[in-house]
């Protein structure tokens, strides 16, 4: 009987990536500013001359453009916005980032 590969789920990644969502956030969305618990940063996906209406909370990875309507709610479905890539690949991605074993 062949071993079934195990892969790390999106909670794990998530729960992996909050820890580091900070640094992500200045790697990913650079220019960016606290206030409390929010990342406020334009929105590098559109014309966006102003910080204000784009913002990831860092506590939870909850992340909106109030402006579009677009949201979140993880760290992976906020990478998969950014990178125009589909949930499952931006998982990857974010797995090999962090570090997380797929075996």
């Amino acid at each position: 009987m062949r071993n079934k590969r195990q892969h790390p789920s999106f909670s794990d990644i998530n729960q992996r990536a909050l820890p580091v969502l900070p640094s992500l956030l200045q790697r990913w969305l650079p220019g960016g500013v606290m206030r409390g618990a929010e990342y406020i940063v334009r929105n590098p996906t559109r014309v966006d001359h102003v910080p204000g209406s784009f913002s990831v909370n860092v506590r939870t990875g909850l992340w909106a453009d109030f402006a579009t309507g677009n949201k979140g709610g993880d760290v992976i479905s906020l990478a998969a916005y950014l990178s125009g890539k589909g949930q499952g690949e931006a998982a990857r991605a974010l797995a090999e980032m962090l570090g997380v074993s797929h075996d």
